[in-house]
């Protein structure tokens, strides 16, 4: 398997579709009929695409359980010169999908490294959602408790650009909840099933959407998009001593008012603790 002449292999990092299995370029299905082995986060999902076109090339598993050993495994393939090419379950591999130590692994033993475009929810979505595209953020999949996510979020507060999400279904009500309480009553976007026959977007206030949420999840897969801050109206500085001692003096546990500052301030809960902590002992 692979080139004999010591000549350096190939590796091909390809796009493909996220619901519709049309969406699918010329070359990609060119190349993924080409290589010596096909990487693939999901093997049964990737042979639905393989026999969509007739492409009938070797599969192995390469998701993130095993990635750490395959990604040696496969650079020595690489180096021996073989064509390798690197697909997810759906979308672009590395985002929010393994596949970025193989990148850097193959790069590590001089093979090249081709990137075929294609379809990808987060742009996708973000296009659908109506919501300004001059400037987002991806965050990928959000901390999955309540205090963690919420810290985050307030982090993000003053951002000017458009917030983009992926989030299970039986968290988005949550997730939206905490974007609420962070954020504020911004525009936002549930977009669900990309490109399949049941694709939905539902555009409202976060608030509307987290109770639009709160008693049925929403099914498959999901996206969220958040408009971003409006232009100069980030919040003041806060003074985060004042603040906690006047709280403290005003008899409040320190536990509430070290939440809610996070929430204010973006900064960690546990550091706005601590400091309340110390003032308590003089």
């Amino acid at each position: 398997m692979g080139d004999t002449t010591g000549r350096i292999g190939t590796l091909y990092v390809v796009a493909t579709p996220i619901g519709n299995l049309e969406d699918v370029t010329y070359r990609a299905v060119r190349i993924l009929g080409e290589v010596d082995l096909i990487a693939a986060e999901d093997t049964r999902a990737a042979q639905v695409l393989l026999d969509r076109y007739g492409i009938r090339r070797p599969l192995i598993s390469y998701f993130e359980g095993n990635e750490a050993a395959r990604a040696a495994e496969l650079s020595g393939r690489l180096a021996a010169g073989a064509r390798l090419a690197l697909i997810s379950q759906a979308g672009t591999p590395t985002l929010s999908d393994p596949g970025f130590r193989l990148i850097a692994a193959a790069r590590a033993v001089g093979a090249r490294v081709e990137v075929l475009p294609g379809p990808n929810a987060a742009t996708a979505a973000l296009v659908a959602s109506g919501l300004a595209t001059d400037r987002f953020l991806f965050l990928g999949f959000p901390p999955r408790t309540e205090a963690r996510r919420r810290e985050a979020f307030a982090r993000l507060k003053s951002l000017e650009a458009t917030l983009v999400l992926y989030e299970a279904p039986p968290r988005v009500a949550a997730t939206l909840a905490d974007l609420e309480a962070a954020l504020g009553p911004r525009e936002a976007a549930v977009v669900r099933e990309l490109t399949k026959i049941h694709e939905e977007v539902v555009r409202a206030p976060l608030g509307e959407l987290r109770a639009r949420y709160a008693h049925e999840p929403p099914r498959g897969e999901v996206t969220l998009v958040v408009a971003g801050a409006v232009p100069g109206m980030a919040p003041a500085a806060i003074d985060v001593v004042a603040e906690v001692r006047a709280a403290l003096d005003a008899g409040r546990p320190l536990g509430e008012v070290a939440a809610e500052l996070a929430l204010r301030t973006g900064r960690p809960r546990r550091a706005i603790y601590q400091l309340g902590l110390k003032l308590k002992k003089g």
